[in-house]
C-alpha cells in the first residue's frame, strides 16, 4: 500500500482563480511521485501487468544462419514471466501521464537447428513508453486513451542446453523481437491503462453514508488535468437527505496552493461544508423539564425568571412543572478565515407552562445567537469537526406574561446550552464527514490547514 507522508486538506475563503470553473465540492491535486505509487500498485504490484502479458505468444522466428548454416526456427514462443517490473511517470501539461514501463520479459519456447530441436530461453530488456490521456468526459466518467506508445528493446540473453547458438541467431532474434514485440506489448499497457481507469474512477465516483442523516455522492466533475506539477481533480459532491432530497449549494471557483513536499492535496469549500453541516444538525426539538435533578443551567434560569416576571403574574407561578424547549433556528453556517473556522448559529428556547385545560402558557421565548468555535481533525479517513461555545447574544421574540428584561439570563441561558444542545449536536457531529478515497491513497499523516 502507497504510505501517505502528508496531506493537506485546506479550506478555501475567498481564495479565487478567474481561469478554472469549477463545482462546489472538492478540488484535488496529486503529486507526480504519488501518481506514479498509485500506479505502480495497481499495474505492477497487484499483478496486472503480470496478468496481463502471461502465456503471450510471439510468431515463429525463421531465418538462415544456424549451427553451420543450417536453417534456424524458433515456434512456440511464448512469455513466462515478466521480471523486476518497474514503472516511472512524468506529468506532461495540457496532456497527461508519460507512463514508462521497464522489465525483462523470459520467453521460452523451441529451437530448431538443422536437425536438433531443444528448448530456448530468452531474456530480453524491454523499455514501454507511453502517453496516456483522458477523454470523453460525461457524467463523472473519462476514457483514457494510449498513444505515441513506443517500445524499445535493450540486452538479449539467449540459452539452450547445448550452447551451440552462433552470434547471427542471436541477432536474428533481435531482429525479429524488435519487430514484433511493440504491436504486442503496446496493445496490452492500452488494455491494462483502461481497467486502473476503471478502477481508480471508482474511488472518485461514490455515494458515501454520512450516519443515518443522509449520503454524499462525490463525483468527477470535470475531465482531469494536468501542470508539470499536479494532477488536478474536481470533485462535486451531492448532498443528499435521506429520501433523495439534495440540500443545495452555491458553487465558486478557487485555486489549489503549491503542493510542496506533500504527496496529495484535497481542498473542501466553504459552501460544500455549509450543506453537510445542514444535514448532519437536522435534529427536533429539544424539550425537558426544569427539576432539581435536570441541568443546573436550566435550574438557574427557571429560578432568575421569577425575579422578572411581573408582580401580578398570578399565573406564572402553579402545580405544572416549567419546561424548556430549545429549536434550532435556521440552517447552520461555517465561516472560515486564515487558521481559523467557527459556526454560527441561531436557537429558539422556550421557557413555558402546560396548563390543565390542555393550553400552554408561554413565560418567555427567546432567540440565542450562538457563536461556536470548530476544532477540525482528521480520524479514520473522516473529517470531523467539534464544536465550542465562544459567545451568545439574547434577544427577546414573546412573552405571555410580559416579561421584557432578559439581560440577567444571558449567562444563565448560556450555561443551559453548554450542558444540553452542545452534547447533542457534538454527538450529531462525531460521525465525521467521509471524504472520498482519492485514487486509494491512505489519509495519513494529516495537516490540516484553514
Amino acid at each position: 500500500m502507497t504510505v501517505l507522508k502528508l496531506f493537506g486538506i485546506i479550506f478555501f475563503c475567498g481564495l479565487l482563480s478567474p481561469s478554472q470553473e469549477v463545482l462546489s465540492g472538492l478540488s484535488c491535486a496529486v503529486s507526480p511521485r504519488a501518481m506514479q505509487n498509485v500506479l505502480s500498485d495497481a499495474i505492477i504490484h497487484n499483478g496486472l501487468l503480470q496478468q496481463h502479458l502471461q502465456g503471450l505468444v510471439l510468431p515463429n522466428i525463421m531465418g538462415e544462419g544456424g549451427l553451420l548454416n543450417s536453417p534456424t526456427s524458433i515456434t512456440g514462443l511464448h512469455l513466462v514471466q515478466v521480471r523486476l517490473p518497474r514503472l516511472s511517470v512524468v506529468l506532461l501539461p495540457g496532456i497527461g501521464v508519460q507512463l514508462t514501463i521497464g522489465a525483462k520479459l523470459q520467453l521460452s519456447g523451441k529451437c530448431l537447428v538443422g536437425l536438433l530441436s531443444e528448448l530456448i530461453d530468452i531474456l530480453v530488456d524491454v523499455n514501454i513508453t507511453a502517453n496516456i490521456k483522458c477523454t470523453n468526459f460525461e457524467s463523472g466518467t473519462v476514457q483514457v486513451v494510449t498513444e505515441d506508445c513506443l517500445c524499445i528493446l535493450g540486452a538479449i540473453k539467449i540459452k539452450v542446453l547445448s550452447g551451440l547458438l552462433t552470434l547471427s541467431v542471436n541477432e536474428m532474434v533481435l531482429r525479429q523481437l524488435t519487430a514484433t514485440l511493440p504491436a504486442l506489448l503496446c496493445p496490452v499497457v492500452d488494455i491494462v491503462m483502461n481497467l486502473v481507469n476503471i478502477q481508480l474512477l471508482g474511488t472518485l465516483n461514490a455515494v458515501i453514508p454520512v450516519g443515518t442523516a443522509g449520503t454524499i455522492h462525490y463525483q468527477l466533475a470535470s475531465i482531469p488535468y494536468t501542470s508539470g506539477k499536479f494532477l488536478g481533480l474536481d470533485l462535486d459532491g451531492a448532498v443528499k437527505q435521506v429520501g433523495g432530497i439534495t440540500i443545495p449549494h452555491d458553487s465558486s471557483p478557487s485555486a489549489l496552493p503549491p503542493l510542496m513536499d506533500r504527496l496529495m492535496l484535497l481542498a473542501m469549500r466553504q459552501n460544500f461544508l455549509n450543506a453537510i453541516l445542514t444535514l448532519l444538525l437536522r435534529m427536533p426539538p429539544q424539550t425537558f423539564p426544569c427539576t432539581p435533578d435536570i441541568f443546573s443551567g436550566a435550574n438557574r434560569l427557571h429560578e432568575t425568571l421569577w425575579t422578572i416576571a411581573p408582580a401580578g403574574c398570578s399565573t406564572c407561578r402553579g402545580t405544572s412543572p416549567v419546561n424548556i424547549r430549545l429549536t434550532l433556528g435556521g440552517n447552520p453556517l461555517i465561516l472560515l478565515e486564515e487558521n481559523k473556522a467557527s459556526v454560527k448559529l441561531s436557537v429558539l428556547v422556550q421557557v413555558f407552562l402546560n396548563r390543565l385545560d390542555g393550553s400552554v402558557l408561554n413565560l418567555l421565548l427567546l432567540k440565542a445567537d450562538l457563536g461556536l468555535n470548530v476544532r477540525v481533525s482528521i480520524v479514520g479517513g473522516r473529517l470531523v469537526l467539534r464544536l465550542a461555545l465562544r459567545s451568545t447574544s439574547l434577544s427577546l421574540e414573546s412573552s405571555d406574561v410580559g416579561i421584557s428584561n432578559i439581560s440577567i439570563l444571558k449567562p444563565h441561558c448560556s450555561s443551559l446550552l453548554m450542558e444540553t444542545l452542545l452534547p447533542v449536536m457534538n454527538g450529531a457531529l462525531s460521525i465525521g464527514i467521509p471524504l472520498p478515497n482519492v485514487l486509494g491513497i491512505p489519509l495519513i499523516k494529516v495537516d490540516v490547514q484553514i
